[in-house]
């Protein structure tokens, strides 16, 4: 058994015994004289080489002292661009707590808030894409549309709200016993009801701006037809629609608290928004501004005969909350809590696999 430095680290897994030496997994340069003040010397980084091969089947520690330098050498930390998943993982339990902590009035707000941004985005598809496909087709009008409504949710994480399907990611915290249940749901009614509140303020304001009048009926065509094609949908088509898209939302969030950076969170958010969109899943909060809105321009569609009363007879209240708005935010829960909350809480968090994993990610460094 060697006697143990500071910097030398052992742990029984249940693959077995690991031992390794921090300075040698972590690759971190260190000066010579430093490790002969400690006792590191060649001899005994041979023997602490044999003893991480025996043990691990690996070794990282040199047989050779650096050449002597002139000034001493300095510690350095390579700098990441971005945190590891473990690490991620200890942020969304960190960012549950405080959300858990917020006073309800201020709660509220930040949910009115993020409902609108979200419609917002909304707005900005519609406009963007609603003659985009006969210019560079349907596949790419979908990705680009993508890009344009993932402004909803980089003004949610970068501004700062409360979105329901975002914070299904509290219940890694619930699981990391850091919060309670009550807690947990107190926080998706308030604020999921006012994200409904913040989505209807936008579909009254964009109806009395008159901008869905553009382009010769052209918007509110693609309004319409998107109201009809949510509403239309069968209940396990919007559930199944509903967990792949929070699956990929709760994916955007997790990379955007791993940015270190506005550019790397934006990224973060983007690819995972753009490819729920192109996709065509089903988001709860999207949904309560675009089958409002199309309920809203119902009678007007009707009144220009853009639409025959056949065609719009699925789009009703009724189809709104039963055939969607159920179906789809049950869904999203599943893809959140499941895919994202509990895998990644399982995989780096679980007590009996954290340290494992942190030993492991040092061994591979």
């Amino acid at each position: 058994m060697i006697d143990k430095c500071a910097f030398w680290n052992e742990y029984d897994s249940t693959a077995g015994h690991i031992c390794y030496c921090e300075l040698a997994a972590f690759n971190r340069p260190v000066n010579p004289n430093f490790l002969e003040a400690i006792g590191c010397s060649k001899e005994k980084r041979v023997e602490c080489m044999k003893t991480m091969v025996y043990a691990t089947g690996a070794g990282l520690v040199p047989a050779e002292l650096p050449a002597p330098v002139s000034a001493p050498a300095t510690v350095t930390t390579p700098v990441l661009s971005c945190d590891p998943p473990a690490e991620i993982a200890k942020t969304v339990v960190g960012v549950a707590q405080k959300k858990v902590a917020t006073a309800i009035p201020a709660l509220m707000m930040l949910a009115i808030l993020a409902g609108a941004y979200i419609a917002m985005g909304a707005v900005l598809f519609t406009i963007v894409t609603n003659d985009l496909a006969l210019y560079i087709g349907d596949g790419l009008s979908r990705l680009v549309g993508g890009v344009a409504f993932s402004l909803g949710l980089i003004l949610v994480v970068l501004g700062g709200a409360e979105l329901f399907t975002g914070n299904n990611l509290l219940v890694a915290g619930y699981l990391d016993k850091k919060l309670s249940g009550r807690q947990v749901l107190t926080n998706w009614f308030w604020v999921y009801l006012f994200n409904f509140v913040g989505a209807l303020v936008i579909v009254v304001l964009f109806y009395y701006s008159g901008i869905w009048k553009a382009n010769d009926g052209g918007v509110v065509t693609r309004i319409i037809n998107i109201a009809v094609a949510k509403s239309s949908l069968t209940w396990s088509e919007a559930l199944f629609r509903g967990i792949l898209c929070n699956w990929l939302v709760c994916l955007a969030v997790w990379l955007s608290l791993a940015g270190k950076d506005a550019i790397s969170k934006i990224l973060g958010i983007m690819i995972p928004i753009s490819a729920f969109v192109a996709a065509g899943f089903e988001h709860s909060i999207a949904n309560m501004y675009f089958i409002p809105m199309g309920l809203m321009l119902k009678s007007s569609a009707l009144a220009q005969g853009l639409f025959t009363p056949a065609v719009l007879q699925s789009l009703s209240w009724q189809a709104f909350f039963i055939n969607n708005l159920v179906p789809v935010t049950i869904g999203n829960i599943i893809g959140g809590v499941v895919f994202v909350a509990i895998a990644y809480w399982t995989c780096y968090l679980r007590p009996l696999m954290s340290k494992e994993i942190a030993v492991s990610a040092k061994l591979h460094i």
